[in-house]
């Protein structure tokens, strides 16, 4: 057989070779992969439209391990993408062609659990739902609980400012997280916050929580621990027009409550979950709602009550309200099962990740009705209704390159006009290589410039998680371009709102 001819493929391979080469010298037996079979399950996170595979994958067991490869990679200038479970929905972990995607697989020991101090300290890798399982015996649970929570990590929750459906009341990870330590991409040890309420020197917790991997290797996380409620009961409320749920949303908020979690389901999306694991949804509304209250059974009833009569007065068709422990999970099995779903009603899904102000969720759902006609595809919404951050889901093949096109512009209108709505491109899913384009419609050259700015404070070199978050003023141009020609907007400098 004749060797490769082609100069990239001459390039990889003699790059592959050298990268082997040094990390083989730093990590045991069985840690490395850099075959073919073995580096194609790495290819892509939960956004699977996207594609790479990477050069090499390292696995290591120990924290001097990570030092050891990223000083390595550092020293050949290679990238680096730093991976959790692979459940992010923006290509936050998508592979970069020459360079190393470091599993954190291995990081998956809960260090300890304080019930004095109510926190835990964890290594990356731990899923999110195995610290709850791990602080139950006292009493205690770590509350942020994205839909993901079975499979996702806490590094990964760290790399997003991942939230879930209980956000509204007990925040996102920025809120329950104290330290997070690791490595910058040379290798040097980092860490941010602290064991205390206040930490000396500048605060720099809020900036690596939600970097998405582009400033440091997180490798252990302390977070906080909040006692399990005495008592938690579910409402779900049924209404025959959507502005009139999302009009009760901001009744319920305007009114001084501060619900546990506040859904949004539209009828598609109803429709699909329903089918999917029977939890008693009404097939005939146009949107539901689920608004959970939690506390002490004094507590409970009392915001139940008023959250019932703010619902009824916002106009919901019929409300029931959660009897038991059970029928409480069973109201909450849809939402939490809405992307399994959806991709049994479709080959494939893009999940956005927006957030707009409360009062104009109908809005924005209307919108996408619109939208759905003009690309000629379905859209399946489910809401963070309670902070405006809404999953839209475009149902699409990826086999066909027409429909993954019109896809792509869909999800990118969605954003856009959220944008427009007064809301932002991503709530918490992250930027990655999805919103890249839509970044350019939010943020002018020179805020993108002060964020590249954080970004070479901490990797000069910028090898970690490269070509992702921040687009590049050339990217920039050509998308006003091609909004242009769309006739989405009159000239081609953005930002447009």
């Amino acid at each position: 057989m004749n060797a490769p001819t082609d100069p990239d493929v001459l390039q990889r391979a003699e790059r592959q070779a050298q990268v082997v080469a040094a990390l083989q010298k730093v990590l045991p037996h069985g840690c490395l992969l850099w075959h073919a079979e073995e580096t194609t399950p790495y290819e892509c996170d939960g956004l699977t439209a996207y594609r790479q595979r990477p050069l090499v994958v390292a696995l290591p067991e120990d924290e001097a391990q990570v030092q050891a490869v990223l000083k390595a990679c550092h020293a050949l200038a290679v990238p680096v993408v730093a991976r959790g479970a692979g459940t992010g929905l923006s290509g936050g972990a998508m592979p970069h062609a020459l360079g190393v995607t470091l599993s954190l697989a291995k990081f998956n020991r809960i260090r300890s659990v304080d019930p004095v101090s109510r926190t835990a300290v964890v290594e990356c890798g731990v899923r999110n739902l195995a610290i709850s399982e791990a602080a139950a015996s006292y009493g205690l649970y770590y509350a942020p609980d994205p839909s993901s929570q079975i499979a996702c990590t806490i590094g990964g929750n760290v790399a997003e400012n991942s939230g879930g459906v209980h956000c509204l009341k007990y925040g996102l990870t920025l809120h329950n997280v104290l330290k997070v330590r690791g490595f910058t991409a040379d290798g040097e040890p980092v860490e941010f916050g602290g064991d205390a309420l206040d930490v000396p020197g500048l605060d720099l917790l809020p900036v690596v929580i939600g970097s998405e991997g582009m400033l440091a290797v997180a490798v252990e996380v302390t977070v906080k621990l909040v006692p399990k409620p005495q008592l938690a009961r579910c409402i779900m409320a049924s209404f025959d027009d959507v502005r009139k749920a999302g009009d009760a949303v901001a009744a319920v908020i305007a009114a001084g409550i501060i619900p546990a979690g506040l859904e949004m389901m539209d009828k598609p999306m109803t429709a699909a979950v329903e089918d999917f694991v029977h939890a008693g949804y009404d097939l005939a509304a146009e949107a539901i709602l689920l608004c959970e209250s939690d506390g002490t059974p004094e507590e409970v009833e009392e915001e139940i009550g008023r959250m019932s009569e703010v619902l009824r007065n916002a106009g919901a068709t019929a409300i029931a309200v959660s009897r038991d422990e059970a029928e409480r999970l069973r109201f909450w099995s849809g939402r939490k099962n809405a992307f399994p779903a959806s991709g049994r009603i479709s080959p494939d899904y893009m999940c956005m990740d927006s957030t707009i102000p409360r009062k104009r969720l109908a809005d924005i759902l209307l919108a996408i009705q619109e939208m759905e006609k003009k690309y000629g595809l379905r859209c399946a919404n489910v809401f963070h209704a309670g902070d405006g951050n809404l999953h839209p889901l475009i149902l699409f093949d990826a086999n066909d390159p027409d429909q993954l096109h019109r896809c792509e512009l869909f999800g990118a209108d969605i954003l856009e006009t959220s944008v427009a709505m007064g809301g932002t491109v991503t709530g918490e899913h992250g930027v990655g290589v999805e919103k890249l384009n839509s970044m350019c419609v939010q943020f002018s050259a020179q805020e993108m410039e002060q964020m590249r700015g954080v970004k070479r404070a901490f990797d000069p070199r910028e090898l970690l998680n490269p070509g992702k978050v921040i687009p590049t003023l050339n990217r920039c141009a050509e998308y006003g371009k091609m909004l242009v020609r769309a006739g989405r907007i009159a000239h081609p400098d953005l930002p447009r709102f």
